[in-house]
């Protein structure tokens, strides 16, 4: 095989799940990352190659560790590992595109990439009445590089009317794309439905995936026992399940790494090109809320380096939050929605742990591209509320280019109109988006995203119960109201 020997290759990748309903019998998140990492070794057939890591990239999760890379870095004997801890906000690709980028740079040797959640296991320690067994570390130890977001997510105006969880910052999304599209409550309900269903079939077939059981589209249509309201018009079974104890591990190196460890050609994978997004625009300031341009720059610019089509991608997973990121996804990347569109099974039931399912999904993918020789695979990442978007390409097959990791963020800018703020507006506005978020003791308060008459874009919200009741029932996107001090008033039907 004739390639460049600086080109970066992923040799190892592994998952790691458990589901102890004994606290004290499961392992901690380093723990599981350990674990991962171990794992990823012995699948590129090469334990040496934790021994020669000269960088281990860890994003946050729902754990406390200052400094988990130098917990690996001991216990994986790379005791000079360089560590990097990704704050939430970070897109997971930015991770795979910069540990790609330096080992093509000659900057690193090898590059473990390595996340894990254990929720599940705080779930159950909480339910026994146990505090979970945790490795602590001095006050005084850091990584050596941190990656933070630029700015905040969440606009000031969502936070006071209560638009913060994001299954009703999505399903305000999911609402403008159905009103966009011109569908009627009940046709945009069985497609999501539909769409949701045939993810879970696939994670049915996924040893690695938090639930194998296969959802029908009835379940899903509904807002039954099985599926309770979260936020107008998604169920829980709609939404990324955290609650999960997963890990996934990841270990990239140059070809010539590679060679001289002696790992078989059959286990190389290739990055070609990863582009990122790092614009940052608030739901709420989004001039159109039922567009992701993102993915079509950064979809454009990687397969246009590799010099292909969406079509000649072979294996697809759309990063799967909630309904609406594939579905804008799909469209923003030119890909039939009829495709398979996961080879995970999805958030909602191949498991969604916090800032680290990218990691699941490149772990799937290259056991995918491995046995399809010559195929490709495209993995996305989402940050936030659809904020950022990451889009990477692999292939089993040697690249005939160089490695690029591309920032379209100036571009995405550009493609991304925003509409002004209007926090104190009184009066008349029409409806752009809305939801009906259920609450824990049962009561309903509707969020609703509105264009003023000049052009600006306000926040309002309700809980008056005819008015929530009636929002689920009936289109409001598009409706004239009147917001008034301490609520809406539905101005009458034209």
């Amino acid at each position: 095989m004739l390639v460049d020997p600086h080109t970066p290759v992923l040799v190892g990748a592994a998952a790691v799940m458990q589901r102890e309903s004994d606290p004290a019998a499961s392992l901690e998140p380093v723990a599981l990352m350990r674990e991962a990492a171990s794992r990823a070794a012995a699948d590129a057939g090469c334990p040496a190659l934790l021994g020669r890591i000269t960088s281990i990239r860890v994003p946050r999760g729902f754990w406390d560790y200052a400094d988990p890379g130098r917990l690996l870095a001991a216990d994986l004997g790379a005791a000079l590992a360089r560590t990097q801890v990704a704050e939430i906000g970070v897109l997971q690709t930015t991770l795979l595109g910069q540990a790609a980028a330096a080992i093509a740079g000659g900057d690193d040797d090898v590059v473990l990439i390595c996340g894990a959640e254990a929720r599940h296991r705080a779930r159950q320690a909480k339910r026994a009445g146990v505090e979970p067994m945790m490795t602590r570390q001095a006050a005084d130890v850091v990584p050596d590089e941190v990656l933070r977001p630029e700015r905040e997510i969440i606009a000031e105006a969502e936070i006071e009317h209560g638009l913060v969880m994001p299954v009703a910052q999505y399903a305000v999304m999911e609402n403008a794309l159905r009103f966009a599209d011109g569908q009627s409550m009940h046709e945009h309900r069985d497609a999501v439905a539909r769409l949701w269903a045939g993810l879970s079939e696939v994670a049915a077939g996924n040893p690695d995936a938090w639930s194998r059981t296969i959802v029908p589209p009835a379940t899903l249509a509904g807002a039954g026992p099985e599926n309770p309201m979260l936020a107008f018009p998604y169920g829980k079974l709609h939404t990324s399940q955290w609650n999960v104890d997963q890990a996934g591990a990841l270990l990239l190196c140059s070809v010539a790494t590679a060679r001289a460890l002696g790992v078989a050609p059959d286990r190389w994978v290739f990055p070609i090109a990863v582009a990122d997004s790092n614009h940052m625009l608030p739901v709420s300031e989004r001039r159109a809320l039922h567009r992701a341009p993102g993915f079509e720059i950064g979809g454009r610019a990687v397969l246009g380096h590799a010099g292909i089509g969406i079509d000649d991608v072979a294996h697809l997973e759309l990063y799967s939050c909630f309904p609406v990121a594939v579905r804008l996804q799909a469209r923003a990347l030119g890909v039939d929605e009829h495709r398979a569109l996961t080879l995970t099974g999805g958030m909602a039931f191949a498991g969604g742990p916090l800032n680290n399912f990218v990691l699941q999904a490149m772990v799937k993918a290259t056991a995918v591209l491995r046995a399809s020789p010559a195929s490709r695979a495209l993995v996305t990442a989402v940050s936030g509320m659809l904020t950022k978007q990451g889009v990477s390409l692999w292939s089993s097959a040697p690249p005939d280019r160089p490695f690029r990791f591309f920032d379209v963020t100036a571009d995405v800018a550009a493609a991304s109109p925003l509409v002004p703020a209007a926090p104190h507006h009184v009066g008349p506005a029409t409806v752009a988006s809305y939801t009906v978020i259920h609450e824990i003791d049962g009561t309903r308060r509707a969020v609703l995203l509105c264009d003023t008459p000049d052009g600006a874009r306000a926040v309002a919200s309700t809980r008056d119960p005819e008015l929530t009741d009636t929002m689920e029932r009936e289109e409001w996107c598009g409706r004239r109201i009147e917001i008034e001090p301490g609520g809406i008033r539905a101005a009458p039907r034209a």
